[in-house]
């Protein structure tokens, strides 16, 4: 539940140590979103304007705090660019992926409902 946190903490390194070009990225459920160090790393990046913080969030319905807007709308709330995508489909994922996001952190929602057996 702290992969977040720590992906912030190594952008801010990099950013420290002038290196622009790598990329942080990090994977989550939208569960571990519930962890409140999940919801400081979130509200620290966007001002920071940690541009080379990517996060993807799988959404299947799992948390159990629900967010007024959704997922998408508490990291916009915090100056992130945000999409919201079918997480089963590769391309909207990849298009996702490598949409700009000048100055700001980005993250993908990738919807992922379960299969019914």
């Amino acid at each position: 539940g702290h992969g977040l946190p720590i992906a912030v903490g190594t952008a801010l390194g990099l950013r420290a140590q002038g290196r622009e070009r790598p990329r942080v990225w990090v994977l989550t459920g939208d569960a571990e979103l519930d962890e409140g160090s999940n919801h400081e790393a979130i509200a620290f990046a966007g001002p920071a304007g940690l541009e080379q913080l990517h996060t993807v969030v799988v959404d299947n319905a799992s948390a159990s705090h629900a967010r007024p807007g959704g997922i998408a709308a508490r990291f916009e709330a915090a100056g992130w660019s945000a999409l919201t995508v079918d997480g089963r489909d590769h391309e909207a994922l990849y298009a996702a992926f490598i949409a700009p996001h000048p100055g700001r952190p980005h993250v993908v929602v990738a919807r992922v409902e379960p299969k019914n057996s």
